[in-house]
C-alpha cells in the first residue's frame, strides 16, 4: 500500500472511532422497567441529586432526575394533579467508570479499522454505582433512606454498538437503573410503614404539578 494511502487511512481512524454507531441511548431513557410496587406511595415531589455524578463524563445533568421521575410515574408513586405528600429525593453518592480494551484499539488503528468494520468492539465502559432514595413527609422530616448498587458494561462498536462520545451516558444511564432495580423492592416492603407517615404529614405547600422538576447539584 502506498504511504499516502496509509496516512489517509490513519487520518481518518480517530473519525471512525468517534462514528456513531445504529444503537440510540434514546430507547433506554425511555424504557423504564414496569415493576411497580403492590401498594403504591401517595404522590411525591421527585427530587435528584447527581453528586460524584457529576464528575463523569457520561450522564448528562438532568438524566438522574428524568430517570427517577419516569421510575416513580411507573412504579413508586400515585399520580397525582391536586396535591403531594412528601419527597423522594434520589441521590448518587458513588460512581466508577473504568474504560477497558484500549490496547484493542491500538491495534484497530493499526490494522485500518478492518476488525471495527466487520464489528469487533472497540472498548469497553464499565461503571459502577451507589444510589440512594430517601423519603421524607412534607416537613422534611426523613422516613427513611434506601441504597442500591448498580453495575454496566456498555461496549463501542461500529453499526453493533455504540460510539464514543454515547458510552459513558449509556453506562451511567444502565447503572443507575440498576441501582433503582435493588432499592424498588426494599420500598415495597416499607411501603405498609411510609404511606400512612405521608398521608398523615399533609400535602406540600406549592407542589410542583403534575410532577417535580427540580433537581439539587449541578453540573
Amino acid at each position: 500500500m502506498k504511504p499516502t494511502r496509509q496516512l489517509a487511512l490513519l487520518a481518518l481512524a480517530p473519525a471512525l472511532l468517534l462514528a456513531p454507531a445504529c444503537v440510540s441511548v434514546k430507547n433506554m431513557m425511555k424504557s423504564t422497567p414496569s415493576a411497580a410496587l403492590s401498594t403504591r406511595l401517595p404522590a411525591l415531589e421527585i427530587l435528584a441529586d447527581q453528586g460524584p455524578l457529576a464528575m463523569n463524563d457520561g450522564a448528562l445533568p438532568e438524566d438522574p432526575l428524568k430517570l427517577f421521575q419516569q421510575e416513580c410515574r411507573t412504579n413508586l408513586t400515585e399520580p397525582t394533579d391536586t396535591a403531594t405528600y412528601g419527597y423522594a429525593k434520589l441521590i448518587v453518592k458513588k460512581v466508577r467508570t473504568v474504560r477497558t480494551g484500549r490496547a484493542v484499539q491500538g491495534l484497530q488503528v493499526l490494522t485500518f479499522m478492518i476488525p471495527a468494520v466487520i464489528g469487533i468492539p472497540l472498548e469497553w465502559y464499565k461503571t459502577t454505582l451507589q444510589a440512594e432514595v430517601q423519603v421524607s413527609d412534607a416537613a422534611g422530616n426523613l422516613l427513611g433512606s434506601y441504597t442500591g448498587s448498580g453495575n454496566s458494561e456498555v461496549k463501542v462498536a461500529m453499526y453493533h454498538g455504540y460510539s464514543q462520545t454515547t458510552a459513558p451516558r449509556l453506562a451511567d444511564i444502565i447503572a443507575l437503573r440498576g441501582a433503582m432495580a435493588q432499592i424498588r423492592p426494599q420500598l415495597d416492603t416499607a411501603t405498609a410503614r411510609l404511606r400512612p407517615l405521608l398521608l398523615a404529614g399533609g400535602s406540600v405547600e406549592n407542589p410542583t404539578l403534575p410532577s417535580s422538576s427540580n433537581a439539587t447539584g449541578s453540573r
